[in-house]
C-alpha cells in the first residue's frame, strides 16, 4: 500500500535537504540550528546524520602548496514533538550547532618541519597546525497556539550547551607562537530560545522567526607557550598555564518560511543572521604574551576572532512526483565572516545547490536522503596579528545527509 502525500504533508518532504543543511559556513557553524521538527503537525520525531567532505587548499605566503585542511566532518540531529492538547504542544531537540575540525600537512609554513629562525632552540617535530571544535546542544520548548483561529503560535524554552576545543599552531607563519597548543576542558552551560510561528493548513503556508541566545561558557583551558621560556624570567609569564577561559557562543536569529504553490508544489526559504564579528576566544597565557607587544594595543590578541557577521539564505521547491514520492531541490549562498579570515578556516562564505528525496514508507514512517555541493569562496588566511600567511582559491565540498521520521496526527 502506498501512503501519499497530500499538500499539508509535502512540506515535511522539504525537510530531506535540512540534513545536509550546512556545512563550513561562516565562523564554526555548522547544523544551522533548525527548529522545524518542533513545527510540524501532530506528533513527530526524527533522527538525522550528516556527513561534510571539503576541499580547500592553497598557498603560503612562501609560496608553498598546502594540500587539503579540511578534515571530514559529520553530526547528528534528533528531534521529538507532541501535541498535550489543541493550545499547547512540547518537544525536545539535539544538535551539534557549532564545529571545526582542520589539520594542515605537508611541507609548507604551517608545519613544524624546519627550524623556526624565531625559537632557534627548540627542534622541529614535524607537527601541523591543528583545531577541532565541538558543541553539543539540547533545546526543551514549549509552545502555545493563541487566537481565533489558532494561528498563530508562540514557543520559548531552555538550552543547554556543552563545548571543548583543541588548538595547536605549528610552523613558521605562527611566527613566535609556533609551537602553542590550547586544549579546553569540556563545559556545559545554558541559554535559551524564543520564537512566532504563523501557519495556514489549507495553503501549507508556514512562517517562523526564532531567536536563540547567546551561551557564555566559562572553563579550564590548559595552554603551552614555548616562546615564553625565551622570555625574561622578571616579567613572570611561564610557559605552562592552567587558567579558565570564557568562550561565548553566538546568539542568531532564524526564519523559515514555505508555501504551497499548488498542491503537488511547496516553495520554502530560510534565513539564517549569526553575529560573528562579536565572537573571540581568548585564551589568557596567548593574550598575555601579545600584550608585550605594544602594536596590538592595551588589550592584546585573541586567538580567534572574526571581522563581519554572517548572512545565510537559502530557497527551495518541493514537488510530489508519485503518491509516496517527493523530492526537491535547493540553492543557497553563505556570506562568510569576513576576509581575509582566521587561518584555522579559511572559507570565505559558499554558494550551494542540493537535492533531496522523501519517501513515506508507511503511513507513519518515512526515509529522506540529500545532498549537497558547495562553492567556497576564496579567502586569504591571517593570524590574529592580522598577518596574511596563505591563499585559498577555487575550492569546494559535498554535504550528505540520511533522515528517518515519523508523524501522528
Amino acid at each position: 500500500m502506498r501512503h501519499p502525500f497530500h499538500l499539508k504533508t509535502l512540506s515535511v518532504a522539504v525537510a530531506a535537504l535540512s540534513v545536509a543543511s550546512v556545512a563550513s559556513a561562516a565562523g564554526l557553524d555548522r547544523s544551522g540550528q533548525d527548529i522545524t521538527a518542533f513545527l510540524q503537525d501532530g506528533t513527530y520525531a526524527e533522527a538525522a546524520y550528516t556527513y561534510i567532505d571539503a576541499d580547500v587548499t592553497g598557498k603560503d605566503s612562501s609560496g608553498n602548496k598546502i594540500d587539503d585542511i579540511a578534515e571530514s566532518y559529520d553530526f547528528f540531529r534528533y528531534g521529538v514533538k507532541t501535541d498535550i492538547n489543541d493550545t499547547f504542544s512540547i518537544g525536545v531537540l539535539y544538535d551539534e550547532p557549532f564545529g571545526a575540525a582542520a589539520d594542515y600537512s605537508g611541507k609548507n609554513d604551517f608545519v613544524s618541519s624546519e627550524q623556526n629562525p624565531s625559537l632557534p632552540l627548540t627542534p622541529p617535530n614535524g607537527e601541523s597546525t591543528n583545531v577541532e571544535v565541538r558543541t553539543e546542544s539540547i533545546t526543551g520548548i514549549v509552545g502555545a497556539k493563541i487566537g481565533k483561529n489558532k494561528n498563530f503560535q508562540v514557543y520559548g524554552g531552555p538550552v543547554a550547551q556543552r563545548v571543548k576545543a583543541d588548538v595547536k599552531l605549528r610552523g613558521k607563519a605562527y611566527e613566535r607562537a609556533d609551537g602553542y597548543t590550547l586544549h579546553t576542558s569540556a563545559d556545559q552551560d545554558y541559554g535559551w530560545l524564543a520564537g512566532v510561528a504563523y501557519s495556514k493548513p489549507e495553503i501549507a503556508l508556514k512562517a517562523a522567526l526564532t531567536y536563540r541566545s547567546e551561551i557564555e561558557h566559562n572553563t579550564q583551558a590548559s595552554e603551552v607557550y614555548p616562546f615564553v621560556d625565551y622570555l625574561p624570567a622578571g616579567l613572570g609569564l611561564v610557559s605552562n598555564r592552567s587558567d579558565n577561559i570564557e568562550i561565548t557562543t553566538p546568539e542568531s536569529v532564524n526564519f523559515d518560511f514555505q508555501t504551497g504553490i499548488n498542491p503537488t508544489t511547496l516553495a520554502t526559504a530560510k534565513v539564517r543572521w549569526v553575529p560573528w564579528s562579536d565572537f573571540a576566544i581568548v585564551p589568557s597565557l596567548y593574550n598575555d604574551v601579545s600584550k608585550l607587544n605594544s602594536a596590538y594595543g592595551p588589550d592584546g590578541l585573541a586567538l580567534v576572532s572574526y571581522d563581519d557577521d554572517q548572512w545565510q539564505v537559502e530557497l527551495g521547491l518541493a514537488k510530489r512526483v508519485a503518491p509516496a514520492l517527493a523530492i526537491s531541490g535547493t540553492v543557497g549562498w553563505d556570506s562568510g565572516a569576513g576576509n581575509p579570515v582566521s587561518s584555522l578556516g579559511p572559507i570565505e562564505g559558499y554558494y550551494s545547490a542540493g537535492l533531496g528525496a522523501k519517501y513515506n514508507v508507511t503511513e507513519n514512517w518515512a526515509i529522506s536522503a540529500g545532498g549537497k555541493y558547495l562553492w567556497f569562496g576564496d579567502a586569504k588566511g591571517q593570524i590574529p596579528s592580522k598577518t596574511i600567511v596563505s591563499d585559498f582559491e577555487s575550492n569546494d565540498g559535498f554535504v550528505l545527509g540520511v533522515k528517518v521520521s515519523y508523524q501522528a496526527q
